[in-house]
């Protein structure tokens, strides 16, 4: 079985117009298809974007016994269908079922006028599906149900591709996840550790296709300390699912200007984590200042240095979020940054303490 890469990422969402004004308007994803009843797609609607090799499905639930609509009541809006391309549909869905991996759809055959797929699917994890999908011929963005848009002209593509997924598993599940990938995707393990700050910490395990075109990034918290971030999702999220998108751009900079100025809101960076910077990461190419005007994570492995910042996220539960990754060299995903952040942000706090009680004795003196 030959897994090559992220064909699409589906996400049921409340409202697909909503949905495609944050991804669309703001993010930049551009639309190729669009179906409905009209089309053939009982009880849903769904929309296809594009954005380089970066392809979204928002689907929203017309009925409450939809899937999309059950999953949205649990859930929230989340990434529902993790769609794997694959040469051989049938072949791969069968030897997946042979290594333990449940059933959601047989393979598959659509077909319209210049373009033939073939689908299949198996469960995940929680309740997240794997789709595999074989293009045959034609029809780089043809879905079933969908009725494919023309290409808009844009601007250049500031992202380039899916960089991985990074999902939370609640307490005691992190190694049966990971054995699952293992034995039942044929994934290999490429990393693996355990952060621990201020009481909090989690066991991240990192899980890679053959080809290295999939790779999750499966976090567990360790419930002997203090609650953190994964707890607060799992809660927040009702169970297991995907945390952030990571996409990859070439130009980080360029992205984050482009996609703020469309009304995109990053995750705020101390201003003290960039005190020590160099010290911790090593020389960094191009000016600190303006890493640090444009709020860039930058963390180092062995292969070379990574720059990242995370959006805050769209959703009401506060749950699913992206993460801009540009990576020069380095094959890791930023896990130093927890700890450089928790204690720039202790540096900001002991300050603003400091001033504050400054500027209390100036009052009673003054």
């Amino acid at each position: 079985m030959d897994i090559r890469g992220i064909d699409h990422i589906e996400l049921y969402v409340d409202d697909t117009r909503e949905a495609a004004a944050y991804f669309g308007n703001a993010v930049g994803l551009r639309p190729r298809g669009q179906g409905g009843p009209e089309t053939g797609l009982t009880g849903q609607r769904s929309l296809l974007l594009r954005h380089a090799d970066i392809r979204l499905l928002l689907t929203s639930g017309l009925t409450g016994d939809h899937p999309a609509a059950a999953y949205v009541r649990r859930h929230g809006d989340g990434i529902a269908v993790v769609a794997l391309a694959v040469d051989d549909a049938a072949e791969a869905y069968a030897e997946l079922l042979a290594r333990g991996a449940v059933s959601e759809l047989p393979p598959t055959t659509i077909t319209s006028a210049d373009a033939e797929v073939v689908i299949a699917e198996v469960a995940g994890f929680a309740d997240v599906r794997h789709r595999l999908v074989e293009r045959r011929r034609g029809g780089g963005d043809f879905l079933p149900g969908l009725a494919e848009l023309p290409p808009v002209n844009a601007a250049e593509n500031l992202l380039a591709e899916i960089d991985h997924l990074a999902v939370c598993v609640p307490p005691g599940q992190l190694a049966e996840t990971v054995r699952g990938y293992r034995e039942v995707f044929g994934f290999d393990e490429i990393f693996h550790e355990y952060v621990e700050v201020d009481g909090q910490a989690m066991n991240s395990t990192v899980v890679q296709s053959r080809s290295g075109r999939v790779t999750l990034v499966l976090l567990e918290p360790d419930t002997r300390r203090r609650a953190g971030q994964i707890d607060a999702f799992l809660a927040q999220h009702s169970g297991a699912g995907v945390q952030h998108l990571g996409l990859r751009t070439d130009d980080i900079i360029g992205a984050i200007g482009a996609l703020r100025q469309r009304g995109v809101r990053f995750a705020r960076t101390p201003a003290a984590y960039y005190d020590d910077l160099e010290s911790r990461v090593g020389q960094v190419d191009g000016s600190v200042e303006q890493l640090r005007e444009f709020g860039v994570l930058v963390d180092r492995d062995h292969d070379g240095q990574l720059l990242q910042i995370f959006t805050e996220s769209m959703h009401v539960r506060r749950t699913l979020f992206l993460e801009l990754i540009e990576r020069r060299g380095a094959r890791t995903f930023g896990s130093g940054n927890i700890k450089a952040l928790y204690e720039a942000k202790e540096r900001e706090l002991a300050v603003a303490a400091s001033a504050g009680g400054l500027a209390a004795t100036q009052e009673v003196t003054g």
